[in-house]
């Protein structure tokens, strides 16, 4: 089969590295980035730390509004939809390439496969809420990571083509992990930095950088802590903390965006990870490693019904406080699957 595959950011990249490799062992893949992320930093880096194919084409959207950014991009993909004629398009996540990808799609009745369907925050001010609900709604191959998810779309109605078939973010971790184990990170050296010894931040979702008053609590919660914290800054993070007039204190180390081996050197040495990214509430898991998540929903639930991640909100004395007495409460039941997630799904796209 000839497969369109969808891509556009971080997230996005490392879900098409496992996936990617499994489709192109027996059918044909057409990659195309959105070039929703775009600078080597947030893309390049991880095309060449992943080992993930070069696209096929980059529709060069870059950023803007999300009306903007999404008309460009369904306009884009349609254009390569046309020319290509796949037998199925593959989309990932809850980004607006997701979005462009299954509009486009489903109006030249091209059958959708969505990878980590059923995913739902219930929070409809979020975009990603919106763009993963219409994926849903739209797909013709519902591939979801969880039970929660699978129970999500039946009560949206949607049962037809529901599949459980873990995450693939496993099985993109196992084989970094794989990598690092025969080729160490030199990161934490580079940092100065001991095991066990630093909180790792990260801080991207429009609702905490787009809103002063909570990013501010964030940075705030993070200057008053005791201990040092490595904040790989989101270039749309870094923007607005270099026009407020916010001062960082010196524990606070914010460095620029690295690669996806070194990210997960950094999380699996870290004493606790800070974050309000859906993936790296996961790969805390997944590492053992305690995490606040710095939102006031997650869709992720199973990793705070497990004890290992908690919802702390961005509110500056919440997240002190969790961050001096967190602690799991020893169980780590198995989550999310097995690792063998790709493999599941190119078994369902045949």
């Amino acid at each position: 089969m000839k497969v369109v595959s969808i891509v556009g950011a971080r997230p996005q990249f490392i879900k098409a590295a496992a996936l990617s490799r499994a489709i192109r062992s027996r059918h044909q893949e057409f990659l195309v980035h959105t070039g929703q992320h775009y600078d080597y930093e947030m893309s390049g880096i991880f095309f060449d730390g992943l080992n993930l194919p070069s696209p096929d084409v980059n529709l060069e959207v870059g950023s803007g509004s999300h009306s903007a950014q999404t008309g460009a991009m369904l306009k884009g993909v349609e254009d390569v939809l046309l020319a290509e004629r796949p037998d199925y398009l593959l989309v990932y996540g809850d980004t607006n390439s997701t979005l462009a990808g299954a509009l486009a799609a489903s109006k030249l009745s091209i059958p959708i496969a969505h990878v980590e369907a059923g995913l739902r925050s219930f929070n409809r001010r979020m975009p990603e809420e919106v763009n993963r609900v219409v994926a849903d709604h739209l797909s013709n191959l519902l591939l979801c990571p969880s039970e929660t998810a699978v129970r999500n779309l039946a009560q949206e109605g949607i049962t037809h083509r529901v599949h459980l078939v873990g995450d693939v973010m496993l099985d993109v971790l196992n084989w970094a992990k794989q990598r690092l184990a025969e080729r160490p990170s030199a990161m934490l050296e580079q940092l100065g930095l001991a095991p066990g010894q630093y909180l790792l931040a990260t801080v991207h979702r429009s609702e905490n950088t787009d809103d002063p008053e909570r990013l501010s609590q964030i940075l705030q919660a993070m200057n008053s802590l005791d201990e040092r914290v490595v904040f790989p800054v989101h270039p749309r993070a870094r923007k607005i903390i270099a026009q407020s007039d916010r001062v960082i204190s010196p524990q606070v180390r914010l460095i620029d965006p690295v690669g996806y081996l070194d990210m997960v050197a950094l999380a699996s040495a870290a004493r606790m990870i800070l974050t309000d990214s859906g993936g790296l509430q996961k790969e805390a898991y997944w590492l053992r490693v305690p995490c606040l998540t710095m939102r006031g929903e997650t869709e992720w639930v199973e990793t705070v019904e497990a004890g290992w991640n908690q919802l702390v909100g961005p509110d500056s004395a919440g997240i002190r406080q969790a961050v001096e007495t967190f602690s799991p409460n020893g169980s780590h039941p198995a989550l999310y699957g097995d690792g063998c997630a790709a493999s599941r799904c190119v078994e369902l796209l045949n």
